[in-house]
């Protein structure tokens, strides 16, 4: 890695100038079947996240909305993100206090500086980026997962033996078998379009890849909301939470607050631009606390961004606005009260 610079999302060299996003490198499972490698167990298990991420941000709500916060413990890394990728908060910054449960050091590793550390215990030479969520088996000393889509449907199932039937499925099952196909058919554009398509906006180093990016972003948006609107649905597949209002729930809270100027996701934004996606979005922030200022930090969201990106904002400028980060369940920004 010593001849890379991370913080370069795209490659200089890159004459196409997309951001192409790498392969997750873990691909462990946590399993409750007899004799898994990586059995469920409380208290062997540590998320690593960062409130920035909406990566490790899905991790996050799941493990709430699953009531796993007993059984998977988890440490929120520094919001800022320099030349060595993510980093704990130093021992001063804690004493300071920063916003957020469990910005602290490693717990588990207590000479680890930053992310990058777990992976190179892993493997001296890795190469890749070193990224959150981490999956992290405290008691074999590796990493079970790094990727967030495997990682919060291990957390669906395979710790439901030790969980209250409050929490067991069929009682939360985000991922219900006669949803299924419609779980994964909306993932499949939701990802590439939204999840994906702001950062493939964003990161663009030509205008010719912005544009492409930024074209098929704003025509899933327009989807997403048209399809709210024929529902008018409390959630996104009916009358039920599921994974899809996770995955979309993480891009869209982060889109007026940064996506909007930071990666120039400006053609509408969600407040006055998508009523549908507007009211969905905060019914599920402000009567969910799975999704509220538990797990949404939006101190984090907007520092991490607008001073860690430094290809994009080499000043570092964090914007004061939208102000609030997120309206109220019941307000509306001007221009919606004129419709």
């Amino acid at each position: 890695m010593a001849a890379k610079n991370i913080l370069n999302w795209v490659d200089p060299n890159d004459k196409s100038g997309e951001f192409k996003r790498q392969t997750s490198v873990f691909r462990n499972f946590i399993s409750a079947a007899p004799g898994a490698e990586f059995p469920p167990e409380k208290g062997r298990y540590h998320l690593y996240v960062s409130y920035a991420c909406p990566w490790a941000h899905r991790t996050l709500i799941v493990r709430k909305l699953k009531g796993l916060e007993d059984i998977i413990g988890y440490t929120s890394v520094h919001w800022h993100m320099g030349e060595k990728g993510w980093r704990f908060a130093t021992a001063e910054e804690q004493r300071e206090g920063l916003p957020g449960d469990n910005v602290t050091a490693d717990p588990h590793n207590p000479s680890f500086t930053h992310i990058r550390d777990i992976y190179f215990s892993q493997d001296p030479n890795y190469g890749g980026r070193f990224t959150v969520p981490t999956l992290y088996d405290t008691v074999a000393k590796r990493i079970v997962s790094n990727e967030s889509s495997e990682i919060i449907r291990m957390m669906y199932t395979e710790f439901d033996a030790l969980l209250p039937a409050a929490y067991r499925a069929p009682a939360v099952d985000l991922f219900p078998e006669a949803l299924r196909s419609d779980i994964d058919a909306a993932n499949a554009w939701m990802y590439d379009d939204v999840n994906n398509g702001v950062y493939k906006s964003g990161f663009a180093t030509t205008q010719t890849a912005y544009e492409a990016a930024v074209t098929k972003l704003f025509a899933a948006l327009d989807r997403a909301e048209a399809h709210l609107a024929s529902t008018k649905a409390l959630f996104y597949l009916g009358d039920r939470l599921t994974e899809v209002d996770v995955r979309l729930y993480t891009t869209i809270v982060r889109f007026d607050p940064v996506y909007v100027q930071h990666f120039k996701c400006n053609v509408r934004d969600i407040r006055s631009g998508y009523p549908f996606l507007h009211a969905w979005l905060r019914r599920l922030y402000w009567q969910n606390e799975a999704f509220g200022p538990a797990t949404t930090q939006f101190e984090h969201i907007k520092r991490h961004y607008t001073q860690s990106h430094a290809q994009i904002n080499p000043k570092g400028i964090t914007p004061v606005g939208p102000l609030p980060n997120i309206l109220p369940l019941e307000e509306e920004v001007p221009a919606v009260h004129k419709l």
